[in-house]
């Protein structure tokens, strides 16, 4: 199966048009449709990391295994 990556819009009819043709004729194809979403701010993102139990585990001590003299300078 090969991927093909490529933009398009639905409209209000619930139909979706590509912004350009596909190179592709006389194929079966499964379309998988990735809606883009407006990006949120970093406080919303912070905020949404806060509230998430996934994340509880960096309040544990014991995951502060690195200090600042463990790293090298950047040369950058």
């Amino acid at each position: 199966m090969k991927a093909i990556e490529t933009s398009g819009h639905i409209d209000s009819k619930g139909i979706l048009s590509l912004e350009a043709p596909l190179a592709v004729l006389n194929k079966q194809v499964k379309v998988i449709i990735l809606i883009e979403e407006d990006e949120i701010d970093e406080q919303q993102w912070l905020k949404a990391i806060n509230l998430n139990d996934a994340f509880d585990f960096l309040e544990d001590s014991g995951e502060d295994i690195y200090t600042i003299e463990d790293g090298k300078p950047s040369s950058d």
